[in-house]
């Protein structure tokens, strides 16, 4: 990973592109991050970068927290992450990083806590069906049903899917385009949705996907057990030749 930065999810709305089509996207505040621990692969045996975002009132901070920020010498902050680089050697304890990190083409990983959806059935959180509505199938229709344990598992096996609580987890959303970046107003734009509701705390970074470009044959394949090198001598175009 080369970049990083936090942010908070402002909300949803659309743009129109160079070709009149609707794009969706989703506008971040992002930055500005403060550097405030930096690790190295000769001392801690891996190289990251601590940012902190979001100014905090020192009362609000415990006394280690405390003692952390102070060594960097850059304020408060109320939301620390650290984030894994390729190299550090161009980042130092205090630099400011601002949304202009990226670049409108980009391609970022997002992160972020989804919405917290409470105590939710088999139907809703796992997609599970219901029971037969008729013949006295009773007021079970939604309920999990049997587990399919017998004599021989006489438990039920982890990962088993069941009611419980639903959404609320960290979320990863991979390979979302920026559209728009605005240092001034420390707004980043990216094309689709991203986990979280409005004002939630989410980390941007470099995607860990990568494509490579295919490039286009020039002319049939040469293996002839492939459909493209074979000629039928059924066809009419055959005969022609």
């Amino acid at each position: 990973m080369k970049k990083a930065i936090i942010g908070k999810k402002v909300g949803m709305t659309q743009i129109f592109d160079e070709a009149g089509k609707v794009v969706p996207v989703t506008v971040i505040e992002a930055g500005p991050c403060v550097v405030v621990q930096k690790k190295t692969a000769d001392k801690e045996g891996y190289a990251s970068v601590q940012l902190g975002y979001e100014d905090i009132a020192e009362k609000k901070l415990s006394k280690p927290e405390k003692g952390h920020m102070d060594k960097a010498g850059a304020g408060y902050k109320k939301h620390l992450h650290e984030f894994r680089i390729q190299d550090g050697s161009t980042i130092n304890v205090g630099d400011v990083l601002k949304a202009n990190v990226f670049a409108e083409g980009d391609k970022v990983d997002v992160t972020g806590i989804s919405k917290g959806k409470g105590y939710a059935g088999v139907i809703k959180r796992w997609h599970a069906q219901r029971t037969p509505t008729s013949h006295g199938g009773g007021p079970v229709h939604r309920h999990a049903g049997s587990m399919g344990s017998a004599t021989d598992a006489s438990r039920i096996f982890p990962g088993k899917i069941g009611a419980g609580q639903m959404g609320n987890e960290q979320v990863t959303v991979q390979n979302l385009d920026i559209v728009k970046v605005d240092p001034e107003l420390n707004m980043i734009v990216v094309r689709g949705a991203i986990p979280g509701p409005k004002g939630g705390i989410v980390y941007l970074k470099d995607t860990v996907k990568h494509y490579s470009a295919r490039v286009a044959a020039a002319s049939g394949s040469a293996n002839p057990q492939k459909a493209s090198a074979r000629v039928n001598p059924q066809k009419a175009s055959a005969k022609r030749g």
